[in-house]
C-alpha cells in the first residue's frame, strides 16, 4: 500500500510542478495574441511566424497541462449521475474509465505518433510557409510527452480510486492544494 501511495504522490507532484510551470504559457499566449492583433489591425502588418507561435504555444499548453487538469479534476465532465454518487461510486467510475478508455487511448496516441514524430525529426521539419517557424519537430515531440504524462496521471488516478474502492482512501492532494491556494 505504501508503494502505491508513493507512486501516486510522485506522479501528482510531477504533474503539479509541470502544471504550474506550463500555466505561464497562458500569459505568454495572451501577450502573443495581443501583439498579433495590434500589429495586424493597427499597423496593418501581419507575421506568419507570430500566428504560428500562437498555435505552437497553445499546443504545448494543451498537451502538457492535460495531466495536471486530470489531477485536479478540472476536465470537462458532463455527467449528472456522477455528481450524485458516493465517493466509492465515483472511484469505481474513475477506475473503470481509466482502465477502459484513458490508458488504452494514451498508449494508442503515443504508439501512433512514433513514426510521425520520427519522420519530422529525421527531416528537421520546419514550417512550409514563408516566414514560418523552424523546429516544428520539437512541437510534434510534445505529443508523446503530453500523453505520457496523461498516462502516468491516469494510472495514479486508477490507483487512488482502487484504494477508495477497497475502503482505504488516500489523502486527496487536490483538496490540500486548493486549501493552500486559498491561504496564499
Amino acid at each position: 500500500m505504501k508503494l502505491i501511495q508513493l507512486f501516486v504522490r510522485t506522479i501528482d507532484g510531477l504533474n503539479t510542478k509541470i502544471g504550474h510551470v506550463i500555466s505561464w504559457l497562458s500569459t505568454i499566449l495572451v501577450l502573443t495574441v495581443c501583439y498579433d492583433v495590434f500589429t495586424r489591425y493597427f499597423l496593418r502588418k501581419s507575421s506568419v511566424g507570430v500566428q504560428e507561435m500562437e498555435w505552437h504555444i497553445f499546443a504545448v499548453l494543451f498537451l502538457l497541462a492535460a495531466a495536471y487538469t486530470l489531477k485536479v479534476d478540472n476536465h470537462v465532465r458532463v455527467d449528472v449521475i456522477y455528481t450524485q454518487l458516493s465517493p466509492r461510486g465515483k472511484a469505481w467510475i474513475n477506475m473503470l474509465g481509466g482502465i477502459i478508455f484513458l490508458i488504452p487511448f494514451s498508449i494508442l496516441v503515443i504508439w501512433a505518433s512514433k513514426g510521425f514524430i520520427s519522420m519530422s525529426w529525421a527531416i528537421q521539419e520546419t514550417s512550409p510557409d514563408p516566414g514560418g517557424l523552424p523546429y516544428r519537430y520539437l512541437l510534434k515531440a510534445m505529443i508523446p510527452v503530453g500523453f505520457s504524462l496523461l498516462l502516468l496521471q491516469g494510472i495514479a488516478q486508477i490507483l487512488r480510486s482502487f484504494c477508495t474502492v477497497i475502503g482505504r482512501p488516500m489523502e486527496d492532494s487536490n483538496s490540500k492544494e486548493i486549501k493552500e491556494q486559498h491561504h496564499a
